[in-house]
């Protein structure tokens, strides 16, 4: 049969239009959403993406971030040139020639991309603003038929943005919606994890290192995959140089170079500055309306029902909505948190605790518990049993598997069984060992823990907070969580009960040990170890303070009753429950170091309280304020008052339990301070303030037993005091900080006596730092 010419033609153009005509149709259907919903112009302005919340420190400086996917936006102006050149030079060198599609790369990526299923970067023919569209609105399928929809998908939604935005905008979306591993989610976030650097900072080496991960995270991570990861950057050095971004020198000099991955980091919730701030701040943003049945007191729940009511920061997640009424997520709405921290003193601080406790004050302890072959003192092996079954109880490990269904006998036989594992070591950081869970539990309860905390007084801006000595492996938070015994710190307190009732620093009471009927035929006698030379004889209050004898804070407790110092604590910002009881002035109740810090910055600041305050304002995602912030504040005690207690407190620093200040640390400037050590040297506490910081330290074991055996290592002035030691010569070296040794506390007008009336002689103070620590040790609750 003859076919005619026309009718081969005619099936030529049919067989050759055929597959337009198809392609045009499936587009047509794709942007009606036969196939599934395209992007609305809503959506491509504000994608949902997990965005995370950066906390600012008031230095400008990014303490970390709360989030799912470590994802911060950034503006196109933000960026590095050298970071767009590298990304159009390797991805798309006609990006800015095109609408969408590149047309001359099609044929390439249907046989790559849609046929082979392969989608490599720019010469996989997929243009940036194509690679943006999957990485915002698609999920990669592995399906050749949903893949080939999925690809037109890609297209249409890829005109629709470059329609809708400029090429800047394309860029910086690309840049915020890559993730690059390491939990890097964005340009951002990759910057900081890799270099410690904003994106704009970015040198040409790097910003090629960033831009060879788009097309694979794991596989061109220089960390895991180094060789590898080298190529692929002189790959992307190439490309820049081949398009005229980089001269030939240039490209071979850089490619000389080793790639330096000195500074980094993975973002996540253990690491980066003030990790325990940032779980407080979190805590405090997603509280909820307290429930009085969850309380163990009703001091805690009146003050957390206090906090709800009237502190718009605290339950602020829960209180505030977005406009689709919708409660903010802190991990996932992209928020600024901006807050009073100083990431200059933060990181002092930490030192600070490093210094001590890491290289000196746990070393020591390691060696008594050798020396004594006992970790708890004091208990029966029962009691020591009970310990360690309640820890166990606790744990993951034991919750995990009764929720399996395990009996508690099949539990308890698996923490007796070695495991490999991985935990915390003061030298290394982490350590690789072998040892029983039980034997882990023994381990880590070993460990000295700490909390310090530093407030500007003056505006009640925390300025440092130090809650543990490793947020990774001790989540618990000594600063705001963790309440313990006082001791002598509790007794500046007493003192201001005299000095409000016309008592001065000069003023004199005999040192006689007072005998206090607390209840009828019942008496409570304070001991004390104040030298024998000072018996019967007349004392200032202020060489009693400086040598913390507890006869005559029995006295003073005599005179204006216990209700009264309880009163006192409470006006001067403490809200933990305490006991109106005699033993109360040596410092008997448990208090967490928030409440006394900001208590004692009352003294700096001429009287007047203001609660410790940590976040000024909160901004979302586009930098538009939400709320803000201000402290609150009230007059606790005159100036005058308050002027004196400094006095007083001048002397416990200059001459008294806490001259170690002064031999070791700061020599010189005015300081306020005293030192505190409760029963059987399981807590030692330092506050201490100067004109412009005043900050509060308390070291002890997570269980009471675990404690040094005597007042050489296990007071306050030893266990606590060098801390603050430690942070404040590194603060006042800083010029940056204008923090100095010639700051000075304001006298009031009316006040014009020096009170410089008496001080403790050397052998004082050398003998009562650790003889008054003793009294505070054996007799804090003596009743008689």
């Amino acid at each position: 049969m003859k076919i005619s010419k026309t009718k081969i033609i005619k099936w030529f153009w049919i067989i050759f239009c055929t597959p337009f005509a198809l392609l045009i149709l499936m587009i047509l259907l794709v942007m009606t959403g036969i196939f599934g919903s395209l992007p609305s112009f809503k959506d491509l302005e504000n994608p949902q993406r997990k965005l995370a919340t950066n906390i600012i420190s008031s230095d400008g400086s990014t303490l970390g971030t709360f989030h799912v996917e470590n994802r911060s936006p950034v503006n196109y102006e933000d960026l590095s040139p050298n970071l767009v050149n590298a990304l159009v030079a390797t991805e798309d060198i006609r990006f800015y020639n095109h609408s969408g599609i590149d047309f001359n790369s099609l044929a390439r990526v249907v046989v790559k991309t849609i046929i082979g299923g392969n989608r490599a970067g720019g010469g996989g023919g997929s243009t940036i603003t194509q690679q943006l569209a999957l990485n915002l609105f698609s999920e990669r399928s592995t399906n050749k038929i949903k893949r080939t929809i999925q690809k037109l998908q890609e297209w249409v939604t890829a005109v629709k943005i470059e329609r809708s935005y400029t090429k800047e905008e394309i860029i910086a979306m690309y840049f915020n919606t890559v993730p690059f591993g390491s939990n890097a989610f964005g340009i951002r976030a990759a910057s900081q994890t890799f270099f410690k650097k904003d994106p704009a900072n970015l040198n040409i080496q790097e910003a090629a290192v960033l831009v060879g991960l788009v097309n694979g995270p794991t596989m061109y991570s220089p960390v895991r995959n180094p060789e590898r990861a080298l190529k692929r950057r002189n790959h992307v050095i190439s490309q820049m140089c081949k398009y005229g971004y980089i001269s030939e020198t240039e490209s071979d000099s850089i490619k000389n170079i080793p790639i330096d991955i000195s500074k980094y980091s993975q973002q996540d919730h253990n690491s980066g500055l003030a990790p325990y701030f940032r779980e407080m701040l979190k805590r405090t943003m997603n509280a909820k309306k307290p429930e009085a049945n969850k309380y163990s007191n009703d001091a805690d729940y009146q003050y957390d029902l206090y906090q709800w009511e009237n502190n718009p920061l605290y339950g602020w997640c829960n209180k505030n909505t977005k406009n689709n009424g919708e409660n903010y997520n802190i991990d996932r709405d992209g928020l600024k948190i901006y807050t009073t921290i100083d990431s200059r003193m933060q990181r002092y601080a930490e030192q600070a605790v490093e210094e001590h406790l890491g290289k000196y004050l746990q070393p020591k302890f390691n060696n008594e518990i050798k020396t004594r072959k006992q970790l708890f003192s004091d208990l029966s092996k029962k009691e020591i049993d009970n310990i360690i079954t309640a820890a166990i109880k606790q744990s993951d490990r034991y919750r995990e598997m009764a929720k399996a269904g395990y009996s508690h006998s099949e539990i308890i036989k698996t923490f007796d069984e070695p495991v490999n594992m991985t935990v915390f070591s003061w030298e290394k950081g982490n350590k690789d060992t072998t040892m029983t869970p039980r034997d882990s539990i023994l381990y880590y309860k070993s460990f000295l823990r700490a909390g310090f905390m530093v407030v500007e007084p003056q505006t009640g801006y925390i300025k440092a907070y130090v809650g543990g000595i490793n947020f990774k492996y001790f989540k618990y938070d000594a600063v705001q969580q963790g309440k313990r015994q006082v001791g002598s710190t509790i007794k500046p307190f007493l003192y201001t009960l005299a000095m409000q009732e016309g008592y001065n620093p000069c003023s004199e009471l005999p040192c006689v040990q007072p005998r206090i009927e607390y209840s009828p035929g019942k008496f409570w006698t304070p001991e004390s170890t104040t030298r024998e030379e000072h018996r019967g004889k007349m004392m200032t209050l202020k060489k009693a303070l400086a040598l913390s004898d507890n006869w005559i804070s029995g006295q003073l407790v005599e005179i204006f009753g216990p209700q009264a110092l309880v009163d006192m604590c409470h006006r001067m910002g403490i809200h933990s429950y305490m006991e109106a009881v005699h033993p109360l002035c040596l410092g008997s109740a448990d208090v967490s170091p928030f409440e006394m810090v900001g208590a004692f910055a009352t003294f700096a600041n001429k009287g007047v309280y203001t609660e410790p305050f940590f976040v000024t304002r909160i901004e979302d995602n586009k930098g538009n304020v939400l709320s803000t912030f201000v402290p609150e504040s009230r007059e606790a005690i005159s100036s005058e008052t308050a002027y004196l207690m400094l006095n007083l407190m001048q002397g416990v620093v200059n001459h008294g339990t806490a001259i170690r200040l002064r031999t070791m640390y700061v020599p010189e400037g005015q300081i306020a301070g005293k030192t505190g050590t409760s029963n059987n040297q399981s807590d030692g506490w330092f506050m201490g303030t100067m004109p412009k910081l005043t900050g509060g330290v308390w070291v002890g074991g997570e269980d009471r037993s675990i404690h040094f055996s005597g007042l050489a290592l296990g007071g306050g002035s030893s266990m606590a005091l060098p801390v603050w030691g430690i942070f404040m010569k590194k603060v006042i070296n800083d010029k940056r900080l204008n923090v100095s040794k010639d700051d000075v506390f304001e006298k009031p007008a009316n006040i014009t006596l020096g009170f410089d009336c008496d001080t403790a002689d050397k052998n004082d103070t050398e003998d009562t730092e650790q003889g008054n620590n003793n009294s505070e040790n054996n007799n804090l609750f003596l009743l008689r």
